[in-house]
């Protein structure tokens, strides 16, 4: 049975992801139920901090069985986590799970809003949050969303009145959101939104928990929740043939660089929310209780409800065509509603309805992925009618900001019979699409974003879109699409991808960070790619004044769109240790170009191109080694194995499959990367050969594991906990001197441990027997030490290492104490001896 559910559970995942970048085709049972939503005028929104923090449980029963507008107001995009799925961290990482979350609410009905906050890693307490967050700004965001989202009830996910008990973001977002209930409303608080909306005031507050929260503690628990209005949210919905909690699993399967994917579940289960601020209930087990969301809320809103609440109890699900004409009149009232707020919402639902019931498709597809400003670009439009209703297409215009070309047809749209249109056109838009939040350097804890009106929306809005203007059943009715890219591939089938505005040259440097752990210079290869035809120009590198480049600058040329040109520059290091910034210009026809151009594309959301600059930091560092050959075994995704060849190892990636004893012992050391036993699941019945290669004289490095369900099988007793240290910035003691891991073969001091970035590390051993020795002690502020983040223990005749520090970050950012601590991690064992012959080497 269990096979099974796992089974449907992939099925589903399989088919969201083969679908997720495809334009919605509704079946009548959707049609019918964006009518029952359309018929409720209430609104709810869920507040929280990050990606996977929202209760979709809750947004799917609000979304789906209440048929509430609801939105998920998460403060930051999860930029501070870790990646399950690939290489991308930090502002790469924010944009996947942005898209995760999106992919997500598409699943369970809601919406999705930001704030500016980045997500600058764990925090322990909202003083820190709010001090690093810039408290001022994220709380105009939360007022701003609002204002703008103007919701009848919100819902936050954790508690204002706990803190330091969890997340400082998390208490936090509770805290921003208790705040914001009653400044949305002054008018004289953030005066400057007001240019682009109204003050609200929402009706009710709310905090959800349920027995999540109280595991192992259900007479609290019941005692806790005495009095909270309450939710069966396991409600079934024949329409759909899914349970809520079934929708709602999909939903947070959806967060898969978070590992969330997960097995759908079924039957009564109960979210409890408890009433913080507003009017007290009516009726306790509704949160809508007392608020008017019917058609009457509105003036003038009575005669569309008398429409359209006949077209919702008479829906035909054979024919929706049929009801075209009461949809299409009550479409001409809604245009009328003086109330701009609802007008605008319910004009971009019912036109979804009444495409939908005229089995219109309107496309608008480009013959390539991409283009650049001031050029142009060949689409294709299609356009079929699938109805009996009479329908006309007198014109359609192309719009690019405020630009915009009209094109007239004046023809009539048969059932089933298509029309096709080419056209061409060019492209004045010069703003590149990439992720807004991205364009201007971020803070610490605050993304830079000017435009009130973009912030909060989830992505950039798309730069080109054609409107088709029609006329059905003698009614004139326009309806918008992006401009996107389709083609095919053999093994996938059809795929749509965004249609992309981008530089005309953009270059990548292989590596963000480059090393050089002596003065030898190194060549720099730097990647141009053309993004139109005929590109030419020269290249040059901008380096620190004690470095030095040659040539000073090269020419490229590339015929083809797509194509690149590697180029390579002789980098020579000063004598002594040194760091910097190597930037990449390229010049072409007049204009300069800085920016990289990153594609990030995995099946389970659209392809993303993200514009960065051109850049990487240069080191160079004072170090030494012993070894040369490690055996790396890859956990849940980090770039340490590049890190380390970037100062001269030769790093084999193992298979887990591969690994015997036999394949072992040929490594100078063995290393885990970053929760390797979390999602290696071979490693369980491969321990014995890797304790068998340490007992033999091999030298061993697991870095962190998380403490859920895992046990490292360390060769001597090792508790994980949840043990951190969150401040880059805390004091890191030396416990053991004489110790040669940190001796040898290079003396590590504690200005090694300066620069760090983000935290010092993660869920560190609390416990371990008396064979470990512990090399270091840290704490976050108010804390107590913690000894666990750096373990050796010898075992055989060779070494176990364990360590939480955050090596993953550290080493692409390029902090030269965590290069020199990696190395000395790696030489525990080896001699001088080795030391020489490698530098003979």
């Amino acid at each position: 049975m269990k096979k099974l559910l796992l089974f449907i559970c992939s099925f589903l995942l399989i088919s969201l992801s083969l679908f997720a970048q495809k334009p919605k085709k509704l079946t009548s049972n959707q049609i019918y139920e964006k009518i029952q939503k359309l018929n409720f005028l209430g609104t709810a929104l869920y507040v929280a901090a990050h990606p996977d923090d929202e209760n979709t449980r809750l947004i799917a029963f609000l979304a789906n069985n209440v048929k509430a507008r609801t939105g998920y107001l998460s403060l930051t995009r999860g930029d501070g986590g870790q990646n399950l799925i690939g290489p991308e961290i930090r502002e790469l990482l924010g944009v996947i799970r942005t898209q995760e979350l999106l992919a997500a609410r598409n699943v369970d009905g809601g919406e999705q809003l930001f704030s500016r906050a980045n997500d600058f890693g764990y925090s322990k307490h909202p003083d820190e949050t709010l001090k690093i967050w810039d408290k001022e700004k994220v709380l105009s965001d939360v007022v701003w969303a609002i204002r703008t989202f103007k919701p009848d009830v919100i819902i936050n996910r954790f508690d204002h009145r706990t803190p330091g008990t969890t997340h400082g973001h998390h208490t936090s977002s509770a805290m921003l959101s208790v705040a914001a209930f009653d400044l949305a409303k002054d008018k004289n608080q953030f005066k400057e939104q007001l240019k682009y909306t109204d003050t609200w005031q929402p009706k009710r507050l709310f905090q959800n928990t349920s027995s999540w929260f109280y595991r192992g503690r259900e007479a609290e628990f019941k005692k806790a929740t005495k009095g909270f209005t309450k939710f069966d949210i396991g409600v079934y919905y024949p329409l759909k043939g899914l349970s809520n909690n079934e929708l709602a699993s999909i939903a947070s399967s959806q967060h898969l660089c978070q590992g969330f994917g997960r097995l759908t579940t079924r039957g009564e289960q109960f979210e409890y929310v408890e009433l913080l601020k507003g009017s007290p209930l009516k009726d306790k087990n509704d949160i809508f209780s007392g608020i008017n969301t019917t058609w009457n809320r509105l003036k003038n809103g009575g005669e569309i409800g008398d429409i359209l609440y006949e077209v919702e109890n008479n829906f035909d699900f054979v024919n929706p065509s049929k009801h075209l004409p009461k949809l299409l009149e009550a479409y001409d009232k809604i245009n009328l509603l003086s109330d701009a707020h609802w007008r605008d919402l319910k004009l971009k639902q019912i036109k979804e309805i009444i495409e939908a019931c005229a089995g219109l498709y309107l496309e608008v597809s480009a013959t390539s992925s991409s283009g650049i400003p001031n050029s142009e670009i060949d689409i294709n439009l299609e356009v079929l009618n699938r109805s009996n209703i009479t329908s006309y297409l007198y014109s359609y215009s192309f719009s690019q900001g405020k630009h915009r070309t009209i094109e007239e047809v004046e023809k009539p749209l048969e059932n089933n019979k298509k029309i096709t249109l080419k056209g061409k056109y060019p492209i004045t838009n010069t703003n590149f699409s990439a992720p807004y939040w991205l364009e201007k350097e971020a803070s610490l804890g605050m993304y830079t974003v000017d435009n009130q009106q973009l912030i909060g929306n989830p992505e950039t809005q798309r730069p080109l879109q054609i409107t088709f203007n029609l006329n059905i059943w003698e009614h004139d009715i326009s309806f918008t699409k992006n401009v996107i890219y389709r083609y095919s591939q053999r093994d996938k089938g059809e795929i749509y991808e965004p249609f992309e505005v981008l530089p005309k040259v953009t270059t990548k440097l292989k590596d963000k960070v480059i090393i050089f752990s002596d003065n030898t210079p190194q060549e720099v290869l730097v990647e141009v790619r053309a993004g139109a035809n005929n590109v030419k120009g020269n290249v040059k590198l901008n380096i620190p004044t004690s470095w030095d480049v040659s040539p000073k600058e090269i020419s490229f040329n590339i015929d083809q769109k797509d194509d690149k040109q590697t180029i390579a520059f002789l980098v020579t290091p000063p004598k002594n240790q040194s760091e910097g910034k190597l930037a990449v210009v390229a010049t072409s026809e007049g204009k300069t170009y800085k920016k990289e151009l990153i594609e990030i594309n995995y099946n389970h959301i659209p392809k993303q191109s993200v514009l960065s600059n051109s850049e990487a930091k240069i080191v160079r560092l004072n170090i030494k080694k012993a070894g040369n050959y490690i055996g790396y075994i890859k956990g849940a995704g980090d770039v340490v194995p590049e890190s380390l060849r970037q100062i001269g190892y030769t790093v084999v990636e193992i298979n887990p499959e591969e690994i015997n004893s036999e394949n072992l012992k040929k490594y100078d050391a063995i290393v885990l990367g970053i929760r390797a036993y979390n999602v290696v699941k071979e490693l369980k019945f491969k321990q014995k050969f890797l304790l068998e290669y340490v007992e033999k004289g091999g030298n061993m490095i697991v870095q962190y594991n998380t403490n859920r369900n895992v046990d490292v099988a360390a060769p001597f007793s090792l508790k994980l906990s949840r043990d951190r240290v969150t401040d880059e910035f805390a004091e890191v003691r030396i416990l053991d001197k004489n110790n040669s891991l940190l001796n040898f073969p290079n003396q590590i001091t504690n200005n090694d441990f300066k620069g760090w970035v983000q935290e010092r590390g993660l869920y560190f051993p609390n416990s371990w027997s008396k064979e470990y020795t512990p090399i270091l002690s840290m704490n976050d502020k108010g804390e107590t030490a913690k000894n666990g983040s750096l373990l050796i223990a010898k075992y055989g005749k060779g070494n176990y290492i364990y360590t939480g520090l955050s090596f993953f970050r550290e080493l692409p950012a390029g902090v030269s104490g965590a290069y020199k601590l990696f190395a000395n991690m790696l030489s525990v064992g080896k001699s001088n001896v080795e030391i020489k012959q490698e530098i003979k080497k």
